[in-house]
Parts: C-alpha cells; sequence; structure tokens
C-alpha cells in the first residue's frame, strides 16, 4: 500500500463532518469556517515512541493518545475543540497496526465532535504531532499568568497513576494485580478534561493541564503569574492502588514529579470559589483544593500543617 492510498483507506475513514469544515482531508489546505464571536486556540504536540509512550505500547492506546495530549491543552485553556491534524512518520506500513491507530484516533474524535482535517504521512521513526484547533468566546480563555496571590489552588481527578504504571512496565516496582489494568489505562487511555475547561471559563483565573508533572507545571502558573504557592501534601488526591502500592512519601513525590497525567490544575479567586465548586459538580469529575498562592515567588510544601522539603522535578526534554 503506497502513501495516497494508506490516506485514503483509512485516515479519510471518519464519521465526524463538521459544518465549519468547508474542505478537509484530500486537499492541498484545508478550508475552515470559524464564528465570528469565537477565537480560535491552537496547540502543537510531538509523541514519540519510547519517549512519549513505551515502545510496545498498543496502536489503539497511541491513537487515543495523541489526540488526548492534545484536547487537553485545549481544555487546559477553557476551549470547545473542533478540528485536529496529524502528520505520522511510520517505520514501513502495517495494516492491522493502522487499522488500530485510527480506530483510537476516531474513537476520541467522535467523542468530542472534533474533525481530523489533513496531516501527513512519511516514513522514518515512530513519531505523531498532532495539531488541535478550538474555539473559546472572544475574551473568556484561561491564560496561566491569571492568578492572584490569595487565589486557591485546585486540581481534578487523582494523580501519579500513570508515573505508577509506567515504572510497573518498566520493572521497577510491583503492584497487586487488581490494581494492573486500572493503572494501565491511566497511562494508556488518558481523558481529557474537555467539558470542565469549558465550565472554568467562569471562574479559573489561570490554569494549566498535567503533563510533566504536578510540580513542574505548576511552577509554570507560578512563573506566568509572578505569585508563589503554599502546597499542601496532604492534600494531594491518590488513588488506592498508589496509597496500596507504595509509602505515603513516595506516593507524594511520584504525584508530584511524575507526568502523564493530564489532569487540569487551575487557580480560583475567593469570590468564586463556592460557585466553581458547585458547577464543576455536575461535571460528575472529581476536583480538590491543594494549596493557596501568596506573594512570596516559591513553591513551599506543606505537610500536617508543617513545612517540610520535597525535591521539585517534573520531566524535561534535554535536561
Amino acid at each position: 500500500m503506497k502513501e495516497f492510498d494508506l490516506i485514503k483507506h483509512y485516515f479519510s475513514e471518519q464519521s465526524v463532518n463538521r459544518k465549519d469544515v468547508i474542505e478537509g482531508i484530500g486537499d492541498d489546505c484545508a478550508i475552515l469556517q470559524p464564528n465570528e464571536k469565537q477565537q480560535l486556540a491552537v496547540t502543537t504536540d510531538t509523541l514519540v515512541a519510547g519517549v512519549h509512550f513505551p515502545i510496545e505500547t498498543l496502536a489503539r492506546a497511541v491513537g487515543h493518545k495523541v489526540i488526548a495530549v492534545s484536547l487537553s491543552d485545549l481544555a487546559a485553556m477553557g476551549a470547545e475543540p473542533a478540528w485536529v491534524s496529524l502528520a505520522i512518520t511510520l517505520p514501513s506500513i502495517d495494516e492491522k497496526w493502522i487499522k488500530d491507530f485510527c480506530s483510537g484516533v476516531f474513537e476520541l474524535c467522535e467523542y468530542f465532535n472534533v474533525q481530523l482535517i489533513g496531516g501527513d504521512t512519511t516514513q522514518g521513526p515512530l513519531s505523531i504531532t498532532v495539531t488541535a484547533q478550538g474555539f473559546t468566546p472572544v475574551g473568556k480563555h484561561i491564560p496561566r499568568g491569571g492568578a492572584n496571590a490569595g487565589d486557591w489552588l485546585y486540581v481534578t481527578g487523582e494523580v501519579g497513576d500513570a508515573a505508577l504504571a509506567l515504572q510497573v512496565i518498566q520493572g521497577k516496582i510491583k503492584v497487586e494485580t487488581i490494581y494492573q489494568e486500572t493503572l494501565q489505562r491511566k497511562l494508556d487511555f488518558p481523558q481529557p478534561r474537555v467539558l470542565v475547561g469549558q465550565v472554568l471559563r467562569d471562574y479559573a483565573s489561570a490554569a494549566i493541564d498535567i503533563s510533566d508533572g504536578l510540580a513542574a507545571d505548576l511552577a509554570h502558573i507560578c512563573v506566568a503569574s509572578n505569585v508563589g504557592v503554599n502546597l499542601i501534601i496532604d492534600n494531594l488526591p491518590l488513588s488506592t492502588a498508589m496509597r496500596d502500592t507504595l509509602s505515603l512519601d513516595s506516593a507524594y513525590k511520584m504525584a508530584l514529579n511524575g507526568g502523564d497525567d493530564y489532569e487540569l490544575l487551575f487557580t480560583v479567586c475567593d469570590d468564586n470559589k463556592v460557585a466553581m465548586e458547585t458547577a464543576i459538580a455536575n461535571t460528575g469529575v472529581n476536583i480538590t483544593c491543594i494549596g493557596q498562592l501568596n506573594s512570596s515567588h516559591k513553591i513551599t510544601t506543606l505537610l500536617n500543617g508543617e513545612h517540610i522539603y520535597i525535591d521539585l522535578q517534573g520531566f524535561e526534554h534535554f535536561s
């Protein structure tokens, strides 16, 4: 099978056909028609085999994850996802792998009404680059740099499970059989918090998705907003698998420094706190308050009300 047959047979077969896509796959460019009352949010992510996912990861999981990662970025800005383009480099054409990969891509796209509008296919080491685009109402996006001293810090879901799953895959940690499948799904099939992000447009002062680790991504908010934070370690939302597998100290460190959670970390001023909690409750997603911002320009970690030292270091390329 050659390149254009591959595109026609696999990547053109999707169920989503948005009215704002005038020309999609098959032409030199996609032609799109945004609403004049909305602003465009655009993000690009590259995932490389052996770096962002283990080589042996199932193709369907890879397809899901490459879309989920980009939709998570849009969620952090409060954007409604609309379109994705996908450039994939393949060592060779393995039709079963590609079919399963596309299944993962299109399942998530269909769920969020996102249309694949184009991209590129080349031969080489396995890597995938996705550009995702979405909308926010004019002036309603959530920046990293909008937080203020006194704002409360929240996180969605639970943190650390994806990092724990990776440690299990690498043979560094063993977990009970009852937790293995759940942990694997956390790593392979992250759920972007798209609806939560859209709700937060009316309440949050700043937000970011957790990709490189909670501590590292929190530092991005602090730098962009010129603030510090008292981070309450006891409040970190840990799964039963984390608590049963690791010592509490090790679990806290993994929750802070492990990556691939794709939960949302966000800040809310005191006046918006109660209304935000009520609105988020309607999404069915759990949120946890894990600290409060201040003017110190430092991340201070508290355990049982006492200051403690924890080595904070998320993932960073070229480090």
